[in-house]
């Protein structure tokens, strides 16, 4: 991963930053300002103030992953202001994560560059650490913004808005045009907002018909509307003379993830927070970046990000994905994940792929070396056409390029197996590359091991598009020779090739690879039910190799499907051995659908 960009340094105050557009007073925001320090009526200005400019300083965890796992809403608020403010003078306080009361409350703090916190415990501690003066109170009742303010410690200004009123814009705040979001378009509203104008979000009808209730205005401290003619000048932010706000700066490379699906408590003050920060807010469908191709466009180049919310897992989980995604490299059919799954959220689609089998060159060994490079990637296309108007997902042509062939005599190193070099096959995978299509490489590693191979074409699994296949059917023991024996391999040697390759893939910051394993009987994966299937960095499928009758082909896929591992399923349709082969309505009628249909 990139090494993180230098993280900004606290500032020390007064801060003498050069004037932003003014923003006017809270208090002439439909807000009454209270010292709950003492009153200030009556007290004689200084004649000559002092200009002041109030700029929050943003900050950085020093890990370049951090979740908040689920909690309360004032539990999450606290950890975000944490995580991404060193400093803050004045910050806004809400009672709860109400929409009708978050979404105004939002638009204050983006246009004031504040964290916005939730009241509860640990409030005036954060308060304290971020060095605040100064509290804008939100809340759609004049009671409530009272128990917010007996909340407070003392010797802090405070302000109160009318959420259900708030007028932001005639008041003297610098808001952009109203808009109006429902519950659940409320976070993507937040993430939307922009300074120094941000739009004054205000909460839609409620679900039962209701409005939010507008408040009478009252004498209570912080609560009520100003008087016009009281209201303080363009450059009195917050009531106070000659003052001024300057947002703070965002610091580069970074963002804030959240899974409005799952939704925990705390995402819109969150990313209300991170708003106000400067830092762009990523919604992530499933909770896995990799998982679309907008997440991973929106990721690119971030290196540090603050993800809300448990379904992320933990920084060990989330923090290899994080850094595949912001590589910005895709896989065929977007995203980076080889088979994203539709049931995790809404706005993620499915995948699946359909092949030809064979080797460049050479026809005896299946359709993919019946024509040249060109000719070979057009058919691709051509074969998995008709499967795209029978499924929603997306269907992806791919190859499955056997790049070491089982030989009937034993090879200079006493293999059996015969290696076709990274230079010949290095055409086909970058065409399939400039294509879109997908690759595979496939071993027949005769009497030597998979691991082995594998590691010999480490410069083609380099290549983002491009898996892994191992054939065990052309995998000898040492006493074994082709086509005499039916060859098979223990699941220790299949988990070692698995680990490797997920490291590989783990350590250069690569999208998901596919991992296939061929099988056509029981006996060629031994002990198969401790395959190990819990790599992030690997999409695992068993390929059904049978061939003949449509009934035993079927038996074969019954017979595999019996205590397998969790895995993806692919199905293999031969040309001539097939009685008769399947067509493509016929192929996706098997049950389960396959993921991945191979043609030999």
């Amino acid at each position: 991963m990139p090494a993180a960009p230098a993280r900004p340094t606290r500032p020390h105050r007064p801060l003498g930053l050069r004037p932003w557009r003014p923003v006017a007073a809270l208090a002439a925001l439909g807000l009454l300002a209270a010292c709950t320090g003492g009153g200030t009526d009556g007290a004689t200005p200084d004649p000559t103030p002092s200009a002041v400019t109030l700029r929050s300083a943003v900050t950085l965890p020093d890990a370049p992953t951090t979740v908040v796992p689920d909690g309360t809403a004032a539990g999450t608020a606290l950890a975000v202001s944490a995580a991404l403010f060193a400093e803050a003078p004045v910050a806004v306080l809400v009672a709860d994560e109400a929409p009708e009361v978050v979404a105004p409350a939002a638009t204050a703090a983006v246009a004031l560059g504040s964290p916005v916190l939730v009241a509860g415990a640990g409030v005036a501690d954060e308060l304290d650490r971020l060095g605040t003066t100064d509290v804008v109170l939100v809340d759609d009742d004049a009671d409530g913004r009272a128990a917010l303010l007996a909340d407070l410690p003392d010797g802090l200004r405070t302000y109160g808005v009318d959420a259900a009123d708030p007028a932001l814009a005639d008041l003297g705040l610098a808001v952009g045009e109203e808009q109006e979001v429902d519950d659940g378009g409320l976070v993507a509203a937040v993430a939307a907002l922009t300074g120094p104008e941000p739009a004054l979000l205000r909460a839609a009808a409620r679900s039962d018909g209701a409005t939010a209730p507008t408040a009478s205005p009252s004498g209570t401290p912080g609560a009520g509307s100003a008087d016009a003619s009281s209201s303080p000048g363009q450059d009195d932010v917050l009531g106070l003379p000659t003052t001024t706000v300057e947002p703070p700066t965002a610091a580069d490379a970074a963002a804030l993830l959240v899974d409005t699906h799952a939704a925990p408590a705390g995402t819109a003050v969150a990313a209300a927070t991170a708003r106000a920060a400067g830092l762009p807010v990523v919604d992530v469908p499933g909770a896995d970046p990799r998982a679309t191709s907008a997440t991973v466009q929106a990721l690119t180049g971030v290196d540090t990000v603050v993800a809300v919310g448990s379904s992320f897992g933990d920084a060990a989980r989330l923090g290899p994905r994080v850094a595949s995604a912001s590589t910005g490299v895709e896989l065929p059919g977007g995203g980076q994940l080889v088979f994203p799954d539709p049931a995790s959220a809404p706005g993620v689609d499915g995948k699946r792929y359909v092949a030809l089998y064979g080797t460049p060159g050479t026809a005896a060994l299946g359709v993919l070396g019946e024509q040249d490079v060109p000719a070979t990637i057009a058919r691709a296309e051509q074969t998995a056409a008709p499967y795209r108007s029978l499924t929603s997902d997306t269907v992806v042509p791919a190859l499955e390029v056997i790049a070491t062939i089982a030989s009937a005599a034993p090879e200079a190193d006493g293999s059996y197996s015969r290696a076709r070099s990274i230079d010949e096959l290095r055409p086909i995978v970058e065409a399939a590359q400039a294509a879109g299509q997908a690759v595979v490489i496939d071993l027949q590693p005769g009497r030597t091991d998979f691991l082995t191979q594998a590691q010999q074409y480490a410069e083609l699994l380099a290549y983002p598009h491009v898996g892994l296949a191992l054939d065990p059917e052309w995998r000898l023991a040492p006493d074994q020779v082709h086509l005499r024996q039916i060859g098979s391999v223990g699941i220790d040697e299949v988990n070692a090739t698995a680990d490797w390759l997920a490291t590989f893939t783990r350590d250069r910051q690569l999208p998901q690879k596919m991992f296939l394993l061929h099988q056509f009987s029981l006996r060629m994966i031994t002990d198969r039910e401790r395959l190990h299937t819990g790599h992030d960095e690997l999409a695992m499928i068993i390929h059904a190799d049978g061939q003949g009758s449509q009934p035993a082909k079927a038996d074969t896929w019954a017979t595999l499907r019996q205590g397998a591992p969790d895995v993806r399923w692919g199905w293999k349709n031969f040309y001539d051995e097939d009685t008769p082969m399947l067509d493509p309505a016929q192929t996706y009628a098997v049950q389960p659908v396959p993921d991945l249909v191979t043609y030999q």
